[in-house]
């Protein structure tokens, strides 16, 4: 058969091939799109949109980085109180008001700033608000009586028993029992100092003078002690039981890691096609590592936390049983790749075969080794907070605490950062460990 008899059938080869591939790249597309849309009609995507609350959402993201001061007053007895937060531990005493708050004469005014002014007084309660007029509520028998100019707008939510006022300047509202007034400010309020703290009403400068040469606020001790105390120490955001809580966390994520690393290295030289001669063994190991690893870790904390219980350690044992499938795996086919003309140098030397795996195997696979178990340490250590909830311990106990308490969303966000910082405190620590042990850096 000639090139020129061939060359016909080469083109229509060519040129059928080239149709196939033309219908691939339109048909591929086409199925992801198609997925993409029966995955919007699954998941019912329009409805969850309809339903949304992105006031909701606003609201959440503001108190992540804003604070609200309560100035509350209870309608049967007459008391008023200013408190961060609504916290009975964080009430201003009556002589340390902020300066936007007055009391006289039975009239309490709350300047909530750009002319918005909450005044209560014996009869009820008012809201001036620019450019709409007063919001006035007194009450009138079991029910309130409102006036205010009409129609009502929609940041005005209004009943016999509640009425509600929500504007950029803060939040109103006022019932039979009480009258509230919340006024929203950048910042973590308290972060440092709880107001039962002297140092709280001292500016930074004061603060830097009061440690160096001022006068001894607590005889027993220096002013930089009493402040490293007073932080260590605060009732509101407990940094010394986060700092523990946070040092449980990375604890359980070093214990479990590590310890799965201990394990699974004999088990590894087990399961390696080139170590273990013993099929069935191998295969054995294998299939273990594989069932271990198919089970995901939150299942496994479950089933330990039921056995032996909540706590750290529990969360440390669903780490290690995890990483020891993941491990075993990952160290079995490290050494399987090693190379073999090592080990056989060693083994001339008269070697025996622990020798042959200390000078002629581990000094070749520990730097993989190495850098698998460090990496898993960074990612455990941000798992361990997910762990640390459901087995009751480590900072993902304060976190899910936090979030049920459905008001404490500026420690959600404390305990947020604290957690990427540490991710990122671990990262930079493996790296340079990495570069130290396997590079000699």
């Amino acid at each position: 058969m000639t090139t020129a008899t061939l060359a016909p059938d080469l083109a229509a080869t060519v040129t059928i091939r080239f149709a196939r591939r033309r219908m691939l790249s339109f048909a591929v597309p086409a199925l992801i799109l198609a997925y993409l849309l029966y995955a919007a009609v699954a998941f019912d995507l329009p409805g969850l949109a309809a339903r949304a609350r992105l006031d909701n959402a606003a609201i959440l993201l503001s108190d992540f980085w804003q604070h609200k001061t309560h100035v509350t007053r209870d309608n049967r007895s007459g008391e008023v109180s200013v408190s961060i937060e609504g916290d009975s531990k964080a009430v201003y005493p009556a002589d340390r008001l902020p300066g936007w708050v007055t009391m006289a004469g039975g009239l309490t005014t709350v300047d909530l700033g750009g002319g918005h002014v909450v005044t209560y007084d014996d009869q009820g309660a008012r809201y001036v608000v620019p450019g709409y007029g007063t919001v006035d509520i007194r009450p009138d028998g079991n029910a309130l009586a409102l006036t205010a100019p009409q129609p009502l707008p929609d940041w005005i939510n209004a009943s016999n028993t509640r009425v509600t006022v929500t504007t950029d300047a803060g939040r109103f509202t006022y019932t039979r029992a009480r009258v509230e007034t919340f006024r929203y400010q950048p910042g973590w309020e308290m972060f440092l100092f709880t107001l039962d703290s002297p140092f709280h009403y001292m500016s930074w400068g004061e603060l830097a003078a009061s440690a160096l040469w001022g006068d001894r606020v607590r005889a027993d001790q220096p002013n930089i002690l009493a402040m490293a105390q007073d932080v260590w120490t605060n009732r509101v955001w407990r940094h010394g039981d986060v700092a523990w809580a946070m040092f449980e966390t990375v604890l359980m994520a070093f214990l479990g890691t590590f310890g799965a690393a201990i394990v699974a290295l004999p088990l590894g030289f087990l399961a390696a096609r080139n170590m273990m001669p013993l099929g069935a063994v191998r295969f054995g190991l294998r299939r273990v590592f594989d069932f271990i690893r198919g089970v995901d870790g939150l299942i496994w904390t479950i089933i330990l936390a039921r056995a032996f219980g909540p706590g750290p350690m529990t969360g440390s044992l669903a780490i290690l049983l995890t990483d020891t499938g993941s491990f075993g795996k990952l160290f079995s086919e490290a050494l399987e790749n090693i190379d073999e003309k090592q080990v056989e140098g060693i083994r001339s030397t008269g070697a025996n075969t622990l020798q042959q795996a200390r000078f002629g195997v581990i000094p070749q696979v520990m730097p993989v080794l190495l850098s698998q178990v460090l990496y898993f340490l960074e990612s455990n250590t941000r798992g361990a907070t997910v762990i640390g909830a459901i087995v009751g311990g480590g900072i993902g106990l304060l976190l899910t605490q936090a979030i049920q308490t459905q008001k404490d969303w500026e420690d959600v966000a404390y305990y947020m950062v604290l957690i990427v910082l540490t991710i990122m405190a671990m990262d930079s620590l493996s790296g340079w460990l990495r570069r130290k042990l396997i590079k000699g850096e």
